[in-house]
């Protein structure tokens, strides 16, 4: 089973866009297709809220992927180069 870390850069990121930034899904659309499909668990319990509010500490499995949502990380992300947009990685193999 493949299982990521995701850390949120706020207090909470919504269950469909965690899918889509993680790869599991192509679009934030497609998040919403596979929740509500009830093909989504959230800390064992199959999830039907799109935007449920994911915060550190919850586990989210789909398929064959777990995801274990983290705080945000201490070290600040590094500055983008002048004219370049910041494309900082949030997720982590295990």
């Amino acid at each position: 089973m493949p299982r990521l870390k995701f850390n949120i850069s706020g207090e909470y990121i919504e269950l469909h866009n965690l899918l889509k930034v993680t790869g599991i899904v192509g679009s934030g659309g497609a998040g919403k297709a596979l929740v509500a499909e009830g093909e989504v668990r959230v800390d064992g319990k199959i999830e039907l809220r799109k935007t449920a509010k994911l915060r550190p500490g919850q586990i989210v499995r789909s398929g064959d992927v777990e995801i274990r949502v983290l705080a945000p990380s201490a070290a600040p992300a590094p500055a983008p180069a002048p004219g370049k947009p910041s494309r900082a990685a949030n997720t982590k193999a295990v």
